[in-house]
């Protein structure tokens, strides 16, 4: 089994980490339904009743994206320190190719703003290969909706404070 790791996003921001943190990890089944719902339609619980180590969550994609579901566990969590690691291990968009993928995902402060790194590691199937694109195209719709959930706080001082 190879494992690809890439960095999604790697980025400073305006808005201070607490909320990047809520709206990106710890709300996100409340926000990105809300803020991407060409995207994410919902987001369900599938173990546990909110963002904590083991919970798993179901995000189920909008009409027309090419995949329905995914499901991701918490494997870590730091709230202080603006932490998360989690697993994506079912689901469409795992293809034929991946058996899981680890996200691990950290907030710091940053002047009056925060800088938020994404990091994916994408573990293959036995022998498989996970093409760069393949990758790319994933990572791209994330970067998207990152991009869309931080110009939701700009705009919307009083969003998950």
């Amino acid at each position: 089994m190879g494992v690809s790791t890439y960095t999604v996003v790697d980025e400073a921001s305006s808005v201070a980490p607490a909320r990047l943190f809520k709206a990106l990890c710890l709300d996100n089944h409340n926000v990105f339904p809300t803020v991407t719902p060409q995207v994410i339609k919902s987001i369900d619980f599938v173990e546990g009743d909110s963002t904590v180590v083991g919970c798993v969550k179901q995000f189920n994609f909008a009409e027309g994206v090419p995949y329905k579901y995914l499901k991701s566990k918490v494997n870590e969590l730091d709230v202080e320190n603006y932490y998360v690691k989690y697993t994506t291990f079912e689901g469409d968009v795992l293809g034929d190719v991946l058996d899981c993928v680890v996200y691990e995902a950290k907030i710091e402060p940053n002047g009056s703003g925060s800088h938020y790194k994404l990091t994916a590691h994408f573990h293959a199937k036995g022998d498989a290969v996970l093409s760069k694109d393949d990758a790319e195209t994933g990572l791209q719709s994330m970067q998207m909706s990152y991009k869309a959930i931080e110009e939701y706080l700009c705009n919307n001082p009083q969003a998950c404070t």
